[in-house]
């Protein structure tokens, strides 16, 4: 299926995105609808164990198409809202490990984009900018919180200012920042390193990931026993059980 948005390359179980709407790969409402039918689709299909997001060009995504900002009319807000939302959560929702492969401008909502993904590598052109303030509008720190120590979200969000990949990997926003031409391989790499675990078991630390945020670790820690019980049982702990006795790399299935 073609899409007037955005790219996909399925390969080696890893799924690639690539944002192509230039020149700086805005998001408008046709974006938001095409990213969550493709990472919806992405997330039931078997043939896909992780996902990298990139951008076309020089820019990951220079945030929202402000021609497309919402009227004043009744609903039009709410209903604008609820699509970037979708947008986002699709991400956080996935159960397949997301990568977002920063090679230029994050900013506003496409600053959003990378943060709610799993993993964050950045070029050491790429950079992370929230710019609402500079608008007139609000949005984005209970994103930007969620990856910053308190003082540098404050100053991201309160200054505008722009956040570079040394800086990034410097205050463990990024897990790599590399030369932009070993960008992708660098993001496609740990996605191959995903794709050799056990699938199951990957979609249950994810969904770990996502249960335990915010509950306490009595809590949490309970939650992810559960997930090992259940796993417990399954074809691929089988299949890593025997691996380990017979001295070969495990097959999984998921």
């Amino acid at each position: 299926m073609s899409h007037e948005t955005l790219t996909l390359d399925v390969s080696e179980h890893i799924a690639t995105i690539t944002i192509t709407r230039p020149p700086v790969n805005a998001q408008n409402n046709r974006f938001r609808e095409e990213l969550v039918e493709v990472v919806d689709a992405l997330g039931d299909r078997s043939d896909v164990r992780a996902i990298v997001i990139t951008g076309e060009g020089k820019a990951f995504s220079a945030g929202a198409d402000l021609s497309e900002r919402p009227t004043q009319d009744p609903g039009h807000y709410t209903a604008h809202n609820r699509r970037v939302r979708a947008s986002f959560d699709c991400l956080l929702e996935c159960p397949k490990p997301i990568i977002a492969a920063v090679n230029g401008a994050a900013i506003g909502a496409g600053c959003v984009t990378a943060l709610c993904c799993d993993i964050i590598v950045t070029s050491e052109k790429g950079f992370l900018q929230m710019t609402e303030v500079m608008v007139g509008l609000a949005g984005g720190v209970a994103h930007v919180r969620r990856h910053f120590g308190e003082s540098d979200a404050r100053m991201m969000i309160y200054t505008a200012r722009r956040v570079y990949g040394p800086e990034l990997l410097r205050m463990n926003v990024a897990s790599a920042c590399v030369a932009p031409e070993d960008l992708l391989e660098t993001a496609r790499g740990i996605a191959t390193d995903i794709a050799k675990a056990s699938p199951s078991a990957v979609r249950a630390a994810k969904k770990s990931f996502q249960v335990t945020e915010g509950v306490s670790i009595y809590e949490g820690y309970r939650f992810e026993q559960g997930q090992t019980k259940a796993l417990s049982t399954s074809e691929d702990t089988a299949e890593a059980m025997a691996a380990f006795r017979e001295k070969r790399a495990p097959v999984f299935k998921g």
